[in-house]
């Protein structure tokens, strides 16, 4: 039986767990450095030929073809289960909904004395999105990916996931690439898929930036080509900080800390509440629901090693214990849960009431789940329309504009000692 540790918050018990819960994200092996770099060097100077055989080596055999054709992706959506396509399009529509008001518009500002200035908003030229497969393949995350992209504006969105066994690609990523709008998927994973979107190879599409989760090669990838292309982020393990005061349902909090601990043994998931009796019945329905779950055993390590039950004295502290843990989801199973959106700065996405669980962010309501993890939603932002387009500002002056500006350009280039700076503005006059 798993043990689920319950620590009365005083300002020190509860340190050395938060000190356990940070060393999840540490420094990756460097074994695992070294061989993504020969990989993303491989690919870097033959192309297909490090692909395909790092496809061989990994995956066991070679996909019929790289890419999948247009015939096939039409196939896999024709033929699809029509429930799941129906809620596909109506999780479709709520996302659409949802990342079409994050929209920015260019704008000019033309001023009295001749001189306009403005910004150009685009959506980038070529995007790149990684998708697992196997049994971590999740249509929702190309839903997540791939509809704020088309919403930037991006003008072509490349797939790529790693083949099934039977070299194919799997149908449901595949039903989901359609309904979205990507415009063209290629089977490989791993590494060698990064580094073939950020390099560009004689099949593989050069993009401007990768998106989409992966496992621990993916993401040493990503980090190592960095500058090379962008990146959405580096995820680290999942995680929940469920704040629950005596009026929460303790089955559906149970339900909730376990929908996250079943991702990963290195998932988190924590209590934090005022309740001594909550924090009591929380504990006995995990015990409960957790036999009927079929990753039982993740679930349970999980909680064993990453997850807590944190007893506050008041709401006030659990609110400064959320802020300080930045979570990646958070949900707020207070009486008045709408009263604490202000107080709370730092989560990936917020739940708020007992109806609005976890789950439904993942697939369903509408804001993304992609989200900053490991205490970074103090400074990142979830993934969004914003994440897919540049910017460029543009000026110009008339001549007297400029002649009213000079004296003060000229003293700052004197100041910085950048001579020429300054000459370029003196030559005019």
């Amino acid at each position: 039986m798993f043990f689920m540790k319950t620590i009365l918050v005083d300002g020190k018990s509860e340190k050395e767990f938060l000190k356990a819960l940070k060393s999840r994200s540490g420094e990756v092996d460097k074994k695992v450095t070294e061989t993504v770099s020969q990989i993303i060097e491989d690919v870097r100077l033959k192309g297909d030929e490090a692909v395909k055989a790092y496809t061989l080596k990994f995956d066991g055999k070679l996909p019929p073809a790289m890419e999948v054709s247009r015939e096939e992706i039409n196939d896999a959506l024709t033929n699809a289960d029509e429930k799941f396509v129906n809620a596909l399009l109506n999780a479709q529509e709520n996302i659409a909904d949802f990342h079409n008001r994050q929209k920015h518009q260019s704008f000019l500002n033309p001023m009295s004395n001749g001189v306009i200035l403005g910004q150009r908003i685009r959506g980038l030229e070529r995007v790149g999105l990684y998708v697992p497969g196997g049994t971590a393949a999740y249509p929702s995350s190309v839903l997540m990916n791939a509809i704020p992209a088309k919403i930037a504006g991006v003008k072509e969105l490349i797939m790529v996931t790693p083949p099934l066994k039977d070299g194919r690609a799997n149908p449901d990523i595949l039903v989901a690439a359609a309904i979205c709008g990507v415009d063209r998927v290629f089977l490989l994973g791993g590494a060698q898929a990064v580094a073939a979107l950020a390099y560009g190879t004689e099949t593989i599409p050069k993009v401007d930036k990768i998106v989409g989760p992966g496992n621990i090669f993916v993401a040493t990838a990503k980090k190592l080509l960095y500058g090379t292309v962008d990146i959405d982020m580096i995820a680290g393990p999942s995680e929940i900080l469920v704040m629950a005061d005596d009026t929460a349902n303790p089955r559906f909090i149970a339900a909730d800390l376990m929908s996250q601990a079943e991702h990963d043994r290195l998932a988190s998931a924590i209590l934090v509440t005022t309740s001594k009796r909550v924090a009591k019945e929380v504990e006995e329905e995990i015990t409960r629901q957790v036999a009927s779950l079929e990753r039982r055993e993740i679930i349970e390590e999980s909680l064993e090693n990453y997850g807590a039950i944190l007893l506050c004295e008041t709401a006030d502290q659990a609110v400064e214990l959320a802020n300080s843990l930045a979570p990646e989801h958070l949900e707020v199973a207070m009486e008045n849960p709408m009263e604490y959106i202000g107080r709370l700065d730092n989560a990936g996405s917020v739940f708020l009431g007992q109806y609005a669980p976890e789950p439904l962010g993942d697939y369903y309501a509408g804001p993304n789940h992609v989200l900053p993890t490991s205490g970074t939603a103090r400074f990142f932002s979830p993934l969004s329309v914003d994440s897919f387009i540049k910017k460029s500002s543009f000026i110009y002056y008339t001549e007297q504009a400029l002649r009213e500006a000079k004296d003060d350009i000229v003293t700052i280039a004197e100041k910085e000692g950048l001579t020429a700076h300054a000459n370029s503005i003196k030559v005019r006059f």
